[in-house]
């Protein structure tokens, strides 16, 4: 089996390497300025596609990246959620994006709870971490809800380059309150 049949699904979502026919809603995510507001701001179509072709690679390079989150329901790609470590990235991260519209339904929540068990058991990562800047506060609160506390400061590889508070847990203290 291919990483690329890798399918995780909750209630209501379903998790899953992204394809190519992803790309139309992706760009739309992309050029969200309210979505991107925290995500390194809005991107060019010609520059979405590089960092969906990113996350496509990561898969094939390390056997895991972020999963595109389709909605069950309407079958529609809502946004992308998943580990994510990019070379001299701070940490192993189960990171979230959703698009501005699905905001306020406990996507991003759920689909990180799915991606982090998988991160813990399939690809037996210690400690998960999520990057959140400051001023993120939505995020600050879904990592809370996911039972993480703020363990460090760290600073973003180029070309993001950006201070970011480090929210975390390790295996043990995900699996003592799953």
């Amino acid at each position: 089996m291919s990483v690329f049949d890798l399918r995780l699904e909750t209630e209501r979502l379903l998790l899953r390497p992204p394809v190519a026919e992803d790309f139309d809603a992706f760009a739309a995510f992309c050029a969200d300025p309210q979505t991107m507001q925290h995500l390194g701001g809005v991107q060019l179509p010609s520059v979405a596609w590089r960092s969906l072709a990113a996350l496509t690679g990561s898969w094939q390079l390390l056997g895991y990246s972020m999963f595109s989150v389709i909605e069950k329901s309407s079958g529609r790609w809502i946004g992308r959620v998943g580990p994510w470590q990019p070379h001299g990235w701070p940490g192993t991260e189960v990171g979230w994006g959703i698009a501005s519209e699905f905001w306020g339904r406990g996507y991003a929540p759920e689909a990180a709870r799915a991606s982090i068990d998988w991160a813990f058991d399939a690809l037996g990562w210690q400690e998960v971490i999520h990057t959140i800047v400051p001023a993120n506060t939505s995020s600050v609160a879904v990592a809370q809800k996911l039972g993480a506390t703020l363990l460090r400061q760290a600073r973003l590889p180029a070309p993001a380059d950006i201070e970011v508070d480090v929210w975390g847990q390790s295996r043990q203290q995900w699996m003592s309150q799953r």
